[in-house]
């Protein structure tokens, strides 16, 4: 039978040798657990950044534990606030320039969302044409007739939905009004469109081009890109249309 002296030495070293384990191994609070619905915003102090063109990856000290972030790049300061807005999450997101996947990050810009003319503003909808939970909202914003783009791959809003499988992979221009702008989302400019074609009871109405081209709520723009369908960014950001990388003129 051990003596007392003898057990109180192991459990002191026990003790001690648990104290040892490299702060680089041991949790850090709640790190990247911190849940946030989509659209939602982050707020925390900054601890470190990576500018790595087109984002800024940050890491936030916030009451929920450490979370990483990609925005679009500014000057930031570590140990100053940052909010981060319309965040969408993505898991196990790998950055081919850094060589390096991030298990939990959110998307989002250092800007807040500009809303729509009418409607519920940055809520997520229920879904609506297609779109899933998440998706910006597709409320009507009785922006009138709008005369279409010119030339032969020229279509209005209802057109293109109509016949999005014969235009999938196609490069097509839509004139319109912007009625909701999201910038630096993903390293991208999200830009919805109405021009009083399609159907609001079905979400036939609005369109969503992604651009690194810029605009602003009420502007009347032509926007040129390449029509894709099906298009899951996760987080229940899903597209049944969608025009990527667009042009975008005035």
């Amino acid at each position: 039978m051990r003596s007392p002296v003898v057990l109180g030495l192991v459990v002191l070293c026990a003790v001690g040798c648990a104290d040892k384990t490299p702060s680089a191994q041991k949790p850090v609070g709640k790190a990247g657990l911190v849940a946030v619905a989509p659209g939602g915003t982050i707020t925390g102090t900054l601890l470190e950044q990576i500018p790595v063109d087109p984002y800024s990856y940050v890491r936030l000290e916030t009451p929920g534990g450490e979370v990483w972030a990609a925005v679009n790049q500014d000057s930031l300061t570590v140990g100053q606030s940052v909010t981060v807005y319309n965040v969408m999450l993505m898991e196990q997101f790998e950055s081919k320039t850094l060589k390096r996947t991030f298990g939990r990050i959110y998307f989002g810009a250092l800007e807040p969302p500009a809303s729509a003319p009418t409607g519920p503003g940055d809520a997520p909808p229920a879904g609506r044409g297609g779109e899933s939970v998440g998706a910006p909202p597709a409320s009507d914003a009785n922006v009138g007739t709008v005369a279409r783009a010119t030339g032969a791959n020229a279509f209005a809003i209802g057109e293109l939905w109509a016949q999005q499988a014969q235009r999938t992979g196609t490069t097509v221009s839509v004139r319109g009004v912007v009625v909701k702008y999201n910038a630096g989302v993903m390293g991208k400019n999200w830009i919805h469109l109405q021009d009083g074609t399609g159907s609001a009871a079905s979400g036939t109405h609005d369109l969503t081009a992604t651009s690194m081209g810029t605009a602003a709520v009420g502007d009347t723009v032509t926007v040129t890109g390449v029509v894709r369908r099906n298009r899951d960014f996760g987080a229940g950001y899903t597209y049944a249309l969608l025009l990527e990388d667009a042009t975008v003129v005035k």
